[in-house]
């Protein structure tokens, strides 16, 4: 399997975000820079966290008409693996390939501390590691990151098993008090219908380091080895 990041001008996740795919696929990452027309022949894309053309207008609005977003949607349309982390879950929802869209927190502040995750579909392409018994601790760091919907989408979402990880307490429950920024159904990431497109908030890449002293979010990078055998 052949993996790129796009790195858009405003991006700050991104060496982070190759250094952990590397460092848990044994996969070389290829760079793909807003302005390409192609991807360069991967066969997973990651569109990484920071602040994508400084989020002016909506976080996520102007990356979504890049000349690399065209392919990336040809791409998804394919069946192709597509994953957005934070900027990049928004920029997925600001280019139609996620339902839904990351609002305002319910603070009005940015929000930048670690929280706990309960994953809900462990049978995607990037969740296969992680076990549905425990919680995982993953780092947010954002202010538009509250997931909100209509009603019908976000029965259609639940119904068909879209959620990936819902922010939770120490007990696994999906509790107000540990919703840090208002989304609804505590939801911190999704998938699409055709389950080949993912977007989450919170940052795994920051929590797949020994030296970050925290590994939990290393199983997502380690569930694309079984796509790599495939």
């Amino acid at each position: 399997m052949r993996i790129g990041v796009v790195v858009f001008p405003g991006s700050n996740c991104d060496r982070d975000l190759m250094e952990a795919v590397e460092l848990h696929t044994g996969s070389k990452v290829e760079t793909l820079w807003h302005k390409d027309k192609d991807l360069k022949g991967c066969d997973m894309v990651f569109l990484p966290g920071g602040f994508s053309y400084g989020d002016y207008l909506r976080s996520g609005a102007i990356a979504a008409q890049a000349p690399v977003m065209e392919a990336v949607r040809l791409h998804a349309a394919s069946g192709g693996l597509v994953m957005g982390i934070c900027n990049g879950f928004q920029i997925l929802c600001e280019s139609g390939l996620l339902p839904g869209a990351l609002l305002r927190n319910t603070s009005m502040q940015f929000v930048c501390s670690n929280v706990l995750l309960k994953p809900e579909n462990t049978d995607l392409a990037v969740t296969r590691a992680y076990n549905r018994d425990e919680t995982y601790t993953i780092p947010i760091a954002h202010g538009e990151g509250r997931f909100y919907t209509d009603a019908n989408t976000l029965r259609q979402i639940e119904e068909n098993g879209q959620v990936m990880f819902r922010y939770c307490d120490a007990a696994g429950e999906a509790t107000d008090s540990s919703n840090p920024n208002g989304s609804l159904n505590n939801i911190a990431g999704i998938c699409n219908a055709g389950r080949n497109v993912f977007g989450m908030m919170p940052h795994p890449e920051r929590a797949a380091f020994l030296h970050s002293g925290n590994m939990d979010g290393a199983p997502l990078f380690k569930s694309l080895i079984g796509e790599m055998a495939v």
